[in-house]
């Protein structure tokens, strides 16, 4: 007898009151639903005509070894890249490890000493604390004579334009605005407020560099931060861009000069991108690429399904329930330790990979508090892919993101609902 989509929901440890607010919720949102739909369509024909545009091969997939020379696949997806983001040029190799390595390259290769670093909208993210020198550390910005300035939000999340305003002087030369928020509560920024902080910054000194921290924002909105005047975007592809498909790498791109001096400090001056082994991964970087758009919009869905759940539980969500979104990251603050714990056991027992085990909180290197984190994801740390975590500190806020496919990120909101309820931390309303 074939079994109803409610029966197999409570065979996987989702109990029926659980069940029946969840299910409520996502009725609610079917027609928000269709408009994140219309802006994925857009987005996947966007790579398509990239892809065509530079006839994508099946030589393309074959990877190299050694020192990489002439590269088909690795060229030509870089073309891709800036045909979809609408740069000059781009910088897209396993060799770059994580989103913190590609946004430290696209600094350190494009500042020199005596320069200043300057970010208009607060802190940055915690791994880049030492990468810059706020916190002090081996190879920093700082020790190379890098010195830094920032500039706070006001009023919660509005620019201070008249403190950027005196921030910038003659040795301004690059400013950093992170898209997304990081570990904080603060609203992610839209494409069209980057583009009117970017406007108000180089009309004060147009010769400045803009960068923008793209991590969790590909493919959210029909534009990027290219499009709008920033110099260079930066991300990671164990998040958006790849797709979960892709087991490493990082990506620049942006105008040709900022994107070669990234290159030369990768490999090295003289070299810059005519070296660099794809190493057989390039197929895998070539389709997550194709299906991003898609995975994204998956991930989008299960974000504001949980922003609807939680907020309706009297939880802070940020953003909340009904406002636009411009990145994949749903924060809920959940006020205590122990619901921050469920919360996440929650998540891990959803997963596909390592559903069997319990995540504990601890000291993440980068970070100046315990973290805990849950993932069962087929590439570690993959952002992309179902995860959630935290610091241990007030508010005890838990950071959801990913879920290759929607119903995936359905079941693990659901199943961080049932964690909470079990351990009477919430109060079905």
């Amino acid at each position: 007898m074939n079994q109803s989509l409610n029966e197999v929901y409570e065979n996987m440890g989702i109990c029926p009151e659980v069940l029946q607010f969840c299910n409520d919720i996502e009725d609610s949102l079917k027609e928000r639903f269709e408009k994140l739909d219309a802006i994925a369509e857009m987005n996947q024909m966007k790579v398509l005509k990239a892809m065509q545009k530079n006839h994508v091969s099946a030589e393309c997939f074959a990877g190299s070894t050694g020192y990489g020379y002439n590269d088909l696949g690795r060229d030509v997806l870089e073309q891709v890249y800036a045909d979809t983001f609408r740069g000059e040029a781009a910088l897209v190799r396993p060799q770059i490890t994580c989103g913190t390595h590609a946004l430290a390259l696209a600094l350190m290769s494009n500042l020199r000493p005596g320069d200043e670093l300057l970010s208009p909208v607060g802190k940055p993210y915690d791994t880049l604390e030492e990468v810059i020198g706020i916190r002090s550390s081996v190879g920093s910005l700082a020790e190379y004579g890098v010195t830094y300035a920032q500039v706070d939000f006001i009023d919660g999340d509005e620019f201070d334009f008249e403190g950027i305003k005196n921030a910038i002087n003659e040795r301004t030369k690059l400013v950093t605005i992170q898209r997304s928020k990081g570990y904080a509560t603060r609203k992610t920024l839209s494409v069209e407020r980057i583009g009117q902080l970017i406007s108000f910054i180089k009309s004060i000194k147009p010769d400045v560099i803009c960068m923008v921290d793209n991590c969790y924002g590909e493919f959210v909105e029909e534009r990027e931060p290219l499009e709008v005047g920033a110099d260079m975007i930066v991300g990671s592809l164990i998040k958006n861009p790849g797709g979960g498909l892709a087991p490493i790498g990082g990506y620049i791109v942006g105008r040709k000069e900022c994107v070669e001096n990234a290159a030369y400090r990768l490999t090295s001056p003289g070299l810059g991108k005519e070296v660099g082994a794809s190493l057989g991964v390039i197929g895998s970087f070539f389709q997550g690429f194709f299906l991003a758009p898609t995975v994204v919009n998956g991930a989008l869905k299960g974000a504001i399904y949980a922003a609807n759940i939680y907020e309706k539980l009297g939880y802070r969500v940020v953003p909340n329930g009904t406002e636009s979104r411009h990145d994949i990251i749903q924060a809920v603050e959940l006020k205590t330790p122990e619901a921050l714990c469920a919360f996440c056991e929650g998540i891990q027992a959803a997963a596909p990979v390592d559903s069997y085990v319990t995540p504990e909180p601890w000291a993440m290197p980068g970070y100046d508090s315990d973290v805990i984190m849950a993932a069962g994801a087929f590439v570690q740390g993959s952002s992309i892919e179902l995860s959630a975590d935290g610091p241990l500190k007030e508010p005890y806020a838990v950071y959801f993101q990913g879920g290759l496919t929607y119903y995936h990120a359905k079941y693990g909101i659901m199943m961080s609902l049932q964690k909470l309820y079990e351990r009477n931390l919430v109060k079905l309303v």
